[in-house]
């Protein structure tokens, strides 16, 4: 198939096509699956508004400075983005690209591929290399870019480049933070690629990956961690790196975070039907609830550190706020108490930084809350359809989210005090628990609201507090654990509970 057989560049016969659409096109996306296309041409403006006339199509200026227009064609689904082409040719334009498989041009009026960095062969070959080093001190946002695309499409970079990447590390906080922000999600949202006969249950392996076995967002993590720069996007890393493996985890913590990563992609290269739907759904963010999940992922025990002690016959003989080395004995227990809800609360700051919606950063802290959860309903003495049901009501919407990421968790912590039948035990466990959230899913109904807060401080005659709200909160755990199920009751309980 042609790049003109697009029916919509076969009617377009000035002006170039760049980036990701020819990278698509030579990297085997049929052409009619392509739904963005970038054209630049000298005089953009007038060029672009001819276009939304001659398509029937929204004009958008999505940059006055640089010249770079927007057209939304009638099925809202297809959109041409005209730039103004930087330089005098389509040469110049080219060589202040990012990265060779970015910088070729089609030419749709002779209709030919312009290739004068050789990316058409490092797509062949896989290869991410960089076209000068000055292109990447003039936007240093291309540092994170690099491994974005080596995540997304499986390509290795390139030493050259990877030289420059670390040379100039430091500046990859100097763009917008939104612009990093969508970089950190395009990054998380990598696909991995797996060899089931080589994969080895997530068993730790030196930190590196046989590159036949697996590509994808966690390998990407490994080399951005190698590297130094993993740290500079995420300032916790400095934190999480000083934990080390013990009786219960194979791997030092930031390793283990890592490996959570990838076991996500597991589970979502083996999903199917209702779970990897739900995992595609783009609820909020603008990106897919995968990307979102990995992100949780990697960043679940982020209030470890702050939560280190170490004990020793049951008594506490170390813990972190004490600023000196830890003793390094194998038979002693290293604990993090509640790191789970510290870890919740530490990670709204920094998602806020990087200019995380409200939404995004209420799932991934939510996340990170819960990601012990679903194992802790499983191993309950008296674990039965209600105590299930409390917590399928309790996570709502994100029940498939949880128990994947509590089976990554487990699945990635595999130290020798975790026996084989333990961690079969568990996961079997997880499994069960999804198959009955998926078996009551269509019954499912919003728990009903028995009593607002205007109700109950007239019935209580109280006032706005916070003794309100503990009675609002106490009544809803109520509900859920089907203690609660009418108002009568709801009265009943909240009088009861004020009493006490």
């Amino acid at each position: 198939m042609n790049i003109k057989d697009d029916f919509i560049l076969k009617n377009i016969h000035e002006g170039y096509l760049v980036g990701g659409s020819i990278r698509d096109f030579l990297m085997g996306k049929e052409v009619n699956d392509i739904k963005d296309r970038d054209i630049t041409i000298k005089g953009a403006e007038k060029f672009a508004k001819k276009l939304a006339e001659q398509f029937d199509a929204t004009f958008i200026t999505l940059d006055n400075e640089n010249k770079i227009y927007r057209l939304i064609l009638k099925d809202k689904e297809n959109y041409l983005d005209i730039a103004e082409m930087c330089g005098n040719t389509i040469e110049e334009d080219l060589m202040r690209r990012d990265f060779t498989i970015n910088a070729i041009a089609y030419d749709l009026k002779e209709e030919k591929f312009i290739d004068i960095t050789g990316g058409i062969e490092d797509i062949k070959n896989k290869v991410i290399r960089g076209i000068k080093e000055e292109n990447f001190i003039d936007d240093p946002l291309r540092i994170l870019r690099a491994f974005r695309f080596s995540a997304v499409t499986g390509f290795k970079i390139d030493n050259d480049l990877m030289d420059i990447l670390i040379k100039h590390k430091e500046l990859i906080l100097k763009p917008a933070k939104e612009r990093i922000h969508d970089e950190i999600m395009k990054l998380f949202g990598g696909r991995g690629k797996y060899n089931w006969d080589k994969y080895n249950g997530g068993k730790y392996n030196g930190g590196k990956y046989n590159e036949d076995e697996y590509n994808g967002t966690a390998k990407v993590l490994l080399e951005m961690l190698d590297s130094g720069i993993l740290e500079i996007v995420f300032p916790c890393v400095k934190e999480i790196k000083k934990i080390p493996s013990n009786s219960h985890h194979h791997l030092d913590l930031i390793h283990h975070v890592i490996e959570t990563v990838k076991q996500i992609e597991l589970q979502y290269e083996s999903s199917e039907g209702e779970v990897l739907e739900h995992l595609n759904k783009v609820d909020f963010g603008g990106y897919p609830r995968i990307n979102h999940l990995k992100l949780a992922g990697f960043l679940h025990d982020i209030g470890k550190p702050s939560t280190w002690t170490i004990e020793k016959d049951g008594e506490c003989i170390w813990k972190y706020s004490d600023m000196m080395d830890y003793p390094n004995d194998k038979n002693y227990r290293h604990r993090f108490i509640k790191h789970d809800l510290i870890g919740a609360k530490m990670v709204a700051p920094i998602l806020k930084e990087l200019k995380f919606s409200n939404k995004q950063i209420e799932y991934i802290s939510e996340m990170i809350r819960q990601h012990i959860y679903p194992s802790s309903v499983i191993s309950a003495p008296n674990a039965d359809k209600k105590i299930m049901m409390r917590y399928i009501r309790k996570m709502g919407e994100n029940v498939i989210d949880n128990i994947i990421l509590a089976k990554a968790d487990r699945m990635s912590a595999q130290g020798p005090a975790v026996t084989k039948e333990m961690t079969e035990n568990n996961i079997n466990g997880l499994n069960k628990l999804l198959d009955f959230y998926l078996e009551v899913k269509p019954t499912l109904k919003p728990l009903p609201k028995l009593l607002d807060g205007r109700e109950i401080m007239k019935i209580l005659n109280i006032n706005q507090s916070p003794i309100l709200g503990k009675i609002i909160i106490e009544l809803h755990e109520a509900q859920l654990n089907e203690e609660v199920n009418s108002k009568e009751e709801a009265i009943e309980f909240i009088k009861k509970y004020n009493s006490k």
